[in-house]
């Protein structure tokens, strides 16, 4: 009949409490406004007496609830992440649309046989991401598509919770991997920050399972819990940059989750539960925030008119894929109490981790794992392999297999430390995420950037960022902890071609009073049969940044002394030859001495930094470009002595003359 005005969307809540009060205050909004009808709840604790209208039915479980004559067009489920499957079949076998809470299951077989049923029954499932229903995310599309912040290098989620003991004791699954053997999978990742994820996946176009390559996880606790509080994620797609997120429910107090995409001419920065984006270019920051279209009510649209479901379970393929990493990965490691802070008392204690800003920035930054970079409370990266002395773990050799493309993946040595346990190395600092710990890498290689970062160029007279990073891979490998350990690595540049041939010889001695010697040589050759140019920023115009060759990143110390037998301070000693070359400071654990003693090949500069940051280095290159032929090669050795306590003149002389 002409004029008649359709029935309202009929629609029942299963699960009251938790994140469904707030669907039930939404359902209070929309069914004022005239958009639906609630017509039942479901909840073995009912709503407060009066919540409800009187025709609303109340019911224990859903089960219950479709054995009635209720016929729900719509069943939100608002329940554990463990029972979201049960339910969300019934719902659909029952001829339901589903609003589903996220994550949409506690596995990756249960999220297929959910789509499955949904695709046989013709329903729809919208899944609980309500950030995926910012307006900001097509603005922020627009932008990318664009090109208006360049080539997109990495997209990375950071998110700083408090959660204390009383979250995770106000259910029985509150941070349970499992229940009686049946998975639940409630951790940082998963639940708490869960949208960080799944923002970052959306934005970079990753929808599906099937277009992520791997997905590598890093997981920890502070809390006494079987989940992950803590975390970092790194998800590499098939196409397209890396996604990594750096999670925690540790922190000292709360700041807005965010996911930021990094380009090579600025940065855009998107606070999800705030729908702010701010957008940072040479011209300078803008910020503007957006609307929200609230998922309930694009699920209603969708029903009626077809319109696009901005989070359908289709599309949670892609955060599905992370949960099933977590799953199934090992229990997260807890975190040593010396590494925590509690604040507060009983059920309203929660730990702090220590410095927990600085590591989440550096994640995202780096694209490193808390692991890789070293973290306190953290174990060697699974891609180490461990430099003893006497017994005792000295350093750790990296094989930089997953670096960053844009940070020139290499291998390098990190963590070193002292006998003593002083922590003398440092890799993927937030300064220059690019220097990692203890190696050889060059910036220009027949133009090829080995050294990571942007590239100077004579041309431009500037760094810029360009597509010309190179990989060191390690192709052989003999030796052990003990003893010197001799490897074989090819010079590959963006597109795979092998530009250099590359001996590295690692070695490690002990020495009087607890001091240990370092030496590592290495061996360039051309890898075909045309020349390679070795050169730099110093080569290529730029003076006094000559670096290039070996390469010491040291950790950040107070007190720092620089000196050879020429001259103390970075000024007198940057840029100049000298037979050694001591740094001295007070690290974070304690003092120490590291003490170079040039190559025996050739008096090259010392490249030093103790200001602005603190490294050094050999210039191989300084200011003139080194060009090798066919057949030729060129060698360099160092030997470096590591030593507790900050040294005299006399004990390092000592040491010197050993070396």
């Amino acid at each position: 009949m002409v004029g008649t005005t359709p029935p309202l969307p009929r629609i029942a809540l299963v699960g009251v409490h938790g994140f469904g009060a707030h669907h039930l205050v939404n359902l209070d909004r929309l069914e004022a406004a005239g958009t639906l009808k609630l017509v039942a709840v479901a909840d073995p604790n009912p709503p407060e007496a009066g919540r409800l209208a009187q025709d609303v039915g109340i019911y224990t479980d859903l089960t219950t609830l479709l054995a009635d004559d209720v016929h729900p067009d719509v069943i939100i489920i608002a329940t554990p992440i463990q029972t979201h499957c049960a339910l969300g079949l019934a719902a659909l076998a029952a001829g339901a649309d589903v609003y589903l809470e996220k994550p949409t299951a506690a596995s990756m077989a249960q999220f297929d046989e959910l789509r499955a049923a949904a695709n046989a029954a013709g329903r729809s499932v919208q899944i609980g991401f309500q950030s995926l229903g910012s307006l900001a995310l097509p603005a922020l599309a627009i932008m990318i598509n664009d090109g208006e912040l360049g080539t997109i290098q990495g997209i990375s989620a950071r998110g700083m919770w408090v959660r204390d003991k009383a979250y995770y004791q106000r259910s029985r699954w509150a941070g349970k991997r499992t229940i009686n053997g049946i998975d639940v999978v409630d951790g940082v990742t998963t639940n708490p920050l869960a949208h960080a994820v799944a923002t970052a996946l959306f934005i970079a176009g990753i929808r599906s399972a099937d277009a992520i390559e791997s997905v590598e996880t890093d997981l920890f606790r502070a809390h006494d819990i079987e989940g992950d509080d803590t975390s970092a994620v790194r998800i590499t797609p098939k196409e397209g940059p890396r996604v990594v997120s750096a999670l925690t429910v540790c922190a000292p107090e709360e700041s807005h989750p965010s996911v930021r995409v990094q380009g090579t001419e600025g940065h855009a920065v998107f606070y999800y539960t705030e729908d702010i984006l701010e957008v940072t270019r040479s011209n300078g920051m803008s910020s503007e925030t957006f609307a929200r279209t609230d998922l309930l009510e694009n699920l209603l649209a969708h029903r009626s008119d077809g319109t696009a479901l901005l989070s359908s379970i289709e599309n949670s393929g892609a955060f599905m894929r992370v949960l099933e990493a977590v799953r199934t990965a090992a229990d997260p490691r807890p975190i040593a109490e010396e590494h925590l802070e509690w604040i507060g008392e009983g059920p309203s204690a929660h730990p702090v981790i220590n410095n927990i800003a600085h590591w989440i920035d550096r994640v995202t930054a780096s694209e490193a794992t808390f692991s890789e970079l070293g973290a306190p409370w953290t174990l060697p990266a699974s891609t180490s392999a461990t430099i003893t002395v006497d017994g005792v773990d000295l350093a750790h050799h990296v094989n930089g297999t997953t670096v960053a493309s844009r940070l020139a993946p290499r291998p390098y040595l990190h963590p070193v430390t002292t006998a003593g346990g002083v922590l003398v190395s440092d890799a993927f600092p937030l300064d220059h995420p690019w220097h990692l710990g203890v190696g050889v890498a060059l910036q220009d290689v027949n133009g090829v950037n080995f050294w990571g970062g942007k590239t100077y160029t004579r041309q431009s007279a500037s760094y810029e960022w360009l597509p010309d990073h190179g990989r060191i891979v390690r192709t052989s490998s003999e030796g052990s902890a003990e003893s010197p350990d001799t490897q074989e690595l090819l010079w590959l540049g963006p597109d795979d071609a092998e530009i250099l041939r590359e001996q590295r010889t690692i070695s490690a001695t002990s020495l009087d009073d607890g001091a240990w010697r370092l030496t590592l040589k290495f061996t360039l050759t051309p890898a075909g049969s045309d020349p390679v140019i070795l050169g730099g920023p110093g080569s290529n115009g730029l003076a006094g940044s000559g670096y290039g060759g070996f390469m010491w990143r040291l950790p950040a110390a107070h007190n720092v002394q620089v000196h050879t037998a020429h001259g103390r301070g970075e000024a007198q000693v940057h840029g100049r030859s000298a037979a050694w070359l001591a740094w001295s400071a007070d690290f974070a654990a304690g003092p120490a001495t590291v003490v170079f003693s040039a190559p025996p090949e050739a008096a090259d500069p010392w490249f030093v930094r103790a200001n602005e940051y603190p490294a050094v280095a050999s210039a191989l290159t300084w200011d003139t470009a080194m060009t090798l032929l066919p057949g030729e090669s060129v060698s360099r050795t160092f030997n470096v002595v590591v030593a507790d306590e900050i040294a005299s003149d006399e004990q390092i002389l000592r040491w010197v003359d050993t070396l």
